[in-house]
């Protein structure tokens, strides 16, 4: 494999980018479970279907867009999916789990229409569905690299408000932190990290990638600090060593990706119970 590496671009191009998105994914992904907002992942993954399947159908009906990679219009659908979660959650301040469904339905009803527009599913949009390591081009690298940057100096930048809200949002509010603009960063950061995410998992799994390496690590961590950075290495484990499968299997690396990050999960649930620890 070493040689192949070597040889091809594409597969530099998905190892790289791989490496990247398993230290984003899980790193976003444990404040977003700490929120309980696991579901947020999944409606935005939707609303990003719809906006690489509108960016299929304006390439192939108007012959516009060509050459330009699909993911901007995933990230700018993702986006404004994140802008709509958050004002409907304003909207029903007594039941704010409503806005994460409605965004999820729309994006799914969104996602149907453009792809029946388009006389179905093609290559590309599947490739998108389930990840692709022979369709990560240099200018997906450097464009999860900018995002990857981004949101690691936010996070740093921010983590003591970032941790105050993802426990306690009254108290975070009453020290003085503006919660709605922070929750508002957050789930933008959340929406640029799915959509950057797409070509390696695929927007079907993607939210697996946010959540399973965190729900291992919370089985053996002991603090706020040590899940990130447990989350991060599982993450790692599961990303670099689906896509190590995929290559030699010929398999979706998308799958072997999420499968890898459930084998862990269940590693360490056993590993507690030998040890008598419950969690």
């Amino acid at each position: 494999m070493i040689s192949a590496f070597m040889q091809f671009e594409f597969l530099r191009n998905a190892f790289y980018t791989g490496i990247l998105i398993g230290f984003l994914a899980p790193l976003l992904g444990v404040f977003v479970v700490v929120r309980r907002l696991s579901l947020i992942a999944d409606a935005l993954s939707h609303v990003t279907l719809a906006g690489i399947a509108a960016s299929l159908l304006v390439e192939k009906r108007f012959g516009l867009m060509v050459g330009v990679s699909p993911i901007y219009f995933g990230m700018a659908f993702s986006v404004t999916g994140a802008l709509f979660i958050e004002k409907l959650r304003g909207v029903y301040k007594h039941y704010q789990e409503l806005a994460i469904p409605i965004i999820l339905s729309s994006g799914i009803g969104l996602g149907v229409i453009f792809i029946s527009l388009a006389d179905g599913f093609n290559t590309d949009l599947f490739n998108f569905l389930f990840g692709s390591v022979s369709a990560v081009t240099s200018s997906d690298f450097w464009t999860v690299f900018i995002v990857t940057i981004g949101v690691l100096l936010t996070i740093i930048l921010f983590y003591k408000e970032f941790f105050v809200l993802s426990f306690d949002e009254e108290h975070a509010k009453v020290s003085g932190v503006n919660a709605r603009m922070f929750h508002l960063i957050f789930i933008i950061m959340v929406a640029l990290v799915i959509a950057a995410s797409m070509r390696i998992v695929g927007i079907l799994l993607v939210s697996s990638l946010m959540t399973l390496p965190v729900a291992a690590s919370m089985r053996l961590s002991r603090g706020f600090k040590q899940t990130i950075v447990l989350a991060i290495i599982f993450g790692e484990i599961a990303v670099i060593g689906g896509l190590i499968s995929s290559f030699y299997f010929d398999l979706a690396p998308g799958g072997t990706i999420v499968i890898l990050s459930v084998l862990i999960l269940i590693v360490t649930i056993l590993w507690n119970k030998v040890r008598g620890v419950k969690k």
